[in-house]
């Protein structure tokens, strides 16, 4: 361990801190993590862990979740700039004319949302567990918020629903082609392709696999082909590696790492703890409503509980 990564470890100790950290990050932050996974997974880890301090080293709405889940605990972000731009991209207003005009409607949120639109939602939701969690609803329309390819994703695995797409994307995914899928293929022509479902309709349909972050690593891990073209951000090939090491991972986009999960740092995630700066909180009126969509897809799409030691 370097001599950063060591200064992190001490005072995490001292602060009675607990690090989480999303696979999109840098790999030396990763490494000094106490827990490293998908938004689903580190939600549930910031509600049970019981230190009084949460480090969430990934983007801004990450750090308002762990805040509105756990409000009696500190959540510091190492960097409070690091804002994820598709958690923009739906507004209050576009929800209310949604309920207006369908009957029967649930406001389904991908967690990639801020807080006061979750507060306006009714479930919400990971790449990891939308489709469980969707079937699981009893209405019939569903207003997918606030990506439209994980929603379209989801609209084609439940053709029962009347699912409603929003206009919002990740351009990290959405900047993969299938041009630049089909030239990495030529390239590497033994290999699997691995899709997440926010990159578009033509790059899914080219997937031997198309999953959340978490399903394709594991299902990397487990699958007997030694070669993968990997369609998400960048930063998951620090697991990859450390799960198949004698396996090869292949990027296709020049614009495969996203700049504000890029923005955390070591240096930021030591001033942090050293400083207690980056303190982030949703006010009452938002967080009591935020808490109950974020409640219901810990209790609908949860499978297995994070175990904390």
């Amino acid at each position: 361990m370097d001599k950063i990564s060591q200064e992190i470890r001490e005072l995490a100790k001292a602060k009675d801190a607990v690090i989480l950290a999303h696979y999109y990050v840098d790999g030396a932050v990763q490494d000094v993590a106490d827990y490293v996974g998908d938004s689903f997974y580190l939600a549930k880890v910031a509600k049970k862990d019981p230190h009084k301090t949460i480090v969430f080293c990934g983007v801004t709405f990450m750090g308002q979740s762990a805040n509105i889940l756990s409000p009696d605990k500190t959540v510091l972000m190492p960097d409070l700039n690091a804002v994820c731009p598709m958690a923009l991209m739906v507004d209050a207003n576009k929800i209310k004319e949604m309920r207006d005009e369908y009957d029967d409607l649930a406001v389904v949120c991908y967690i990639n949302s801020m807080a006061e639109i979750k507060a306006l939602s009714d479930v919400c939701v990971t790449s990891s567990n939308a489709l469980k969690i969707v079937r699981s609803l009893p209405n019939k329309n569903i207003f997918f918020i606030p990506d439209g390819n994980l929603g379209r994703f989801v609209k084609e695995q439940c053709p029962e629903k009347n699912v409603i797409l929003n206009e919002g994307y990740c351009h990290v995914h959405t900047s993969i082609t299938a041009n630049d899928v089909e030239k990495a293929f030529r390239e590497h022509e033994n290999a699997q392709i691995l899709v997440h479902p926010e990159c578009t309709q033509e790059v899914c349909d080219l997937a031997d696999f198309t999953g959340s972050t978490k399903e394709i690593i594991e299902y990397a891990e487990a699958s007997s082909a030694d070669e993968f073209i990997v369609c998400t951000e960048k930063g998951v090939l620090h697991e990859l590696i450390k799960r198949a090491p004698s396996k090869k991972f292949y990027f296709v986009g020049a614009k495969q790492t996203c700049p504000n999960m890029k923005k955390i740092t070591l240096e930021k995630v030591r001033d942090c703890l050293l400083n207690g700066t980056g303190s982030i909180s949703v006010s009452d009126s938002v967080r009591l409503d935020a808490d109950k969509p974020l409640e219901r897809m810990l209790e609908l799409g949860s499978v297995k509980e994070p175990v904390l030691v």
